[in-house]
C-alpha cells in the first residue's frame, strides 16, 4: 500500500468524522423494561397532573388557559409566573439576543396560550384519593405583583380542609431557580405526600440538521448521560428511569431547562409523548419516597430549574456548589469529552486573554500545531520523501506496467534502500484526527462564539461568512440562494486546501488523482454553510501546515533525505 491511498484514507475517514462521528458510534444508553422498574411503585391518585406513576385525569385543555400573573426580574433572567396552578411559562435571558441587532431577547419558557407552549410546573400529590392538592387551575396567592432582583417571591395555597402551602421562589445572579415548598397539615389526620415538577413542550419538534449535536430531551440517571429523540418518545410512549441525584431536562444548541430535586432524595424520571399533541414531549420527575406528615407538624421539600444559556464555567460551578451530578453534559461535547472539555478551557482562556473569540481560535490553533509538530513532522517527512521518490516510482510503473509482481517487488526495494516506509505518513495524520474533531466540536457547541465579532465583514462567528462570490462580494445587488453563498473564508480555506494539495506528492493512481483535484471544491461549498469561527481554524491550519510541509520539504531537498 502506497502513502497516496493511506493519505486519501486518511481524510476521507476524516471527514467522515468530522460529519458523522457521534451520530454512528455515540453508545445509547439501553432504556430500562418494566420488569426492571420497581415491583411496587408509588401510586399517587388524586390529581390532574400528568406525572410518573399517576393515571391522569388531565386532558388537553379546550379553550384557553386561566391567568393572572405576577412579575419577577433577576440579574440575568426576567419573565412572569401563571398563579394558576403557578406556572412557570415565561421567562427571558436579558443578556442574549436572537440576532447581533440585540432587538429581541431569547424567550425559554413560553406562555400555556401560545403556539408553541413550553412550560413548568412543580405539585405536590398524596395517597388520599379524597384530599385535594394543588393542581393546574388552582389559584396561588403572591405577596405583590412585582418582585425585583434579589426578591424572594413567595406563593401560597390553601386547599380548605386543613392543608396549607407556602412556597418560596429565588432565582440567583445566573440562571438558577430553587423552589423551597412548606406543607403545614392541620387537616386532623396524618396524610402521606409527596412532591413533582414537570416540563412540557407542546407543538415543537427539533429540527436535528446537526448530526454531531443532540438537541431535545435528556438525562442524567444512574451516572450515566441519556439522550432520547421524540421518535424513541412516540415509539415507546414513555420512556421511565429511576435513580439518585441526577436531572432530567430539554436541551436546545445553546440553551437548556432542567429540572431535579435534592440531590439525596431518589425519584423516578420520565419522557412522556403527549398523544393529542403531535410533536408535544413531557418530562417529569416524582419522588420516590413518599412522606408521611402528621397533624400540626409542617415539613419542606426544596426542588431546583436551570434555565438559561449553556455556560461551561457556570455548570462546572453550580455541579460543585450544588453537587448536581454531570450537568456538564447538557453541553454536547461528544465521544471525544476528555478532549473537547480542556479544549474549551484552553479557547476560553485564550479568548478572555485576546479580547477577541476568533483571535483565540487561531492563538488556540497554533498552540496545537506546536504540540503537534512532531507528529506531523514525521507525516510530511514521509510525503515530502515519497514526492522527492515520485520520479522514479513512475519509471518503475512504465518499467513493469505488465508485470505487478515484479514492479511491486522493485517499488519495496526501492523504499527498502532509501529507508522509507510509505505507511509512515498516514499513522500521524490518523492520530491527530481526535483532537482536531474535539476543537471543532468545542467551536459547534460554543456559545461564546455565538454573536462573537471577528474583523471587517465577519459580526457574527457562529453564522456562516455572509459574502458570496456569485455576487462579487456584495458590489452586484443580489443577494444569491444559500447553496450560492460562498464566502471570502471559505474560498480562502479552498484555496489553502489547493497549495497544500499541491505541495504533497500527486497520487499515480488516476482515479485518485482526479478524487484528490476535487476535494477542495468539495470542502469549500460544505464549509461555505459552516459558522465562519470554523472555517477560520480550518483556514489557519491550513496555512500553519502548507508552512511546516514547505520549509521541511527545503531542508530534506537540501540534506538529501532519501539517501
Amino acid at each position: 500500500m502506497d502513502n497516496q491511498k493511506n493519505l486519501l484514507l486518511a481524510v476521507v475517514f476524516s471527514l467522515f468524522v468530522l460529519i458523522g462521528y457521534d451520530f454512528f458510534f455515540n453508545p445509547k444508553t439501553q432504556m430500562k423494561t418494566q420488569e426492571e422498574l420497581p415491583k411496587n411503585p408509588v401510586v399517587v391518585p388524586k390529581t390532574d397532573e400528568n406525572i410518573p406513576t399517576l393515571e391522569s385525569k388531565e386532558s388537553i385543555s379546550i379553550g384557553r388557559n386561566k391567568e393572572k400573573r405576577i412579575n419577577f426580574e433577576s440579574k440575568r433572567l426576567e419573565g412572569s409566573i401563571n398563579l394558576y396552578g403557578a406556572t412557570f411559562d415565561e421567562l427571558f435571558l436579558k443578556d442574549y439576543f436572537r440576532t447581533i441587532g440585540k432587538n429581541e431577547k431569547i424567550q425559554i419558557l413560553s406562555n400555556a396560550n401560545s403556539e408553541k407552549p413550553y412550560f413548568l410546573r412543580l405539585g405536590w400529590a398524596s395517597t388520599d384519593r379524597s384530599l385535594e392538592m394543588p393542581g393546574k387551575d388552582s389559584l396561588w396567592k403572591a405577596e405583590k405583583n412585582e418582585f425585583k432582583t434579589g426578591e424572594e417571591i413567595k406563593l401560597s395555597w390553601n386547599n380548605g380542609k386543613g392543608i396549607e402551602f407556602e412556597r418560596k421562589i429565588n432565582v440567583d445572579d445566573n440562571f438558577m431557580i430553587s423552589v423551597e415548598d412548606e406543607v403545614i397539615n392541620k387537616s386532623g389526620k396524618t396524610v402521606e405526600i409527596t412532591n413533582f415538577s414537570y416540563l412540557r413542550r407542546k407543538n415543537y419538534r427539533p429540527a436535528n440538521k446537526f448530526f454531531i449535536l443532540h438537541e431535545g430531551p435528556l438525562g442524567v440517571f444512574n451516572d450515566t448521560l441519556k439522550e432520547v429523540t421524540y421518535d424513541e418518545i412516540e415509539e415507546e410512549n414513555e420512556i421511565v428511569e429511576v435513580t439518585k441525584n441526577g436531572w432530567i431536562g430539554f436541551t436546545d444548541h445553546y440553551w437548556q431547562v432542567a429540572i431535579f430535586p435534592e440531590n439525596d432524595k431518589p425519584f423516578k424520571a420520565r419522557f412522556k409523548n403527549l398523544e393529542n399533541n403531535p410533536n408535544s414531549v413531557q418530562i417529569d420527575f416524582i419522588n420516590e419516597s413518599i412522606q408521611s406528615l402528621p397533624n400540626d407538624r409542617s415539613m419542606k421539600i426544596k426542588s431546583y430549574v436551570f434555565a438559561g444559556a449553556k455556560e461551561v464555567p457556570l455548570i462546572d460551578k453550580y455541579i460543585q456548589e450544588l453537587k448536581i451530578n454531570k450537568l456538564d453534559l447538557s453541553v454536547d461535547f461528544g465521544w471525544f469529552y476528555f478532549l473537547t472539555k480542556p479544549l474549551f478551557y484552553a479557547l476560553h482562556f485564550l479568548s478572555g486573554l485576546s479580547g477577541n473569540f476568533g483571535i483565540g481560535i487561531i492563538i488556540l490553533t497554533i498552540c496545537i500545531r506546536v504540540l503537534l509538530f512532531p507528529l506531523a513532522n514525521k507525516s510530511f517527512k514521509s510525503m515530502n520523501a515519497m514526492r522527492i521518490l515520485t520520479p522514479e516510482i513512475q519509471r518503475l510503473r512504465e518499467r513493469y506496467k505488465d508485470d505487478k509482481a515484479k514492479m511491486n517487488q522493485e517499488m519495496f526495494a526501492m523504499y527498502k534502500e532509501k529507508k522509507i516506509n510509505p505507511a509512515s505518513g498516514c499513522l500521524p495524520i490518523l492520530i491527530q484526527i481526535p483532537i482536531f474533531f474535539a476543537l471543532y466540536k468545542v467551536l459547534f457547541v460554543s456559545i461564546e462564539m455565538r454573536h462573537a465579532p471577528f474583523f471587517g465583514w465577519i459580526k457574527d462567528l457562529s453564522a456562516p461568512d455572509p459574502t458570496s462570490l456569485f455576487n462579487l462580494f456584495g458590489l452586484i445587488p443580489w443577494d444569491p440562494p444559500m447553496f450560492l453563498t460562498i464566502g471570502i473564508w471559505p474560498i480562502l480555506m479552498g484555496l489553502t486546501m489547493y497549495l497544500q494539495q499541491k505541495i504533497n506528492p500527486p497520487p499515480p493512481d488516476p482515479i485518485q488523482a482526479k478524487i484528490f483535484m476535487m476535494l477542495p471544491f468539495i470542502f469549500t461549498f460544505l464549509l461555505a454553510t459552516f459558522p465562519s469561527g470554523m472555517v477560520v481554524y480550518w483556514t489557519i491550519n491550513n496555512i500553519l501546515s502548507i508552512a511546516q510541509q514547505y520549509f521541511l520539504l527545503k531542508k530534506q531537498k537540501a540534506d538529501n533525505p532519501v539517501s
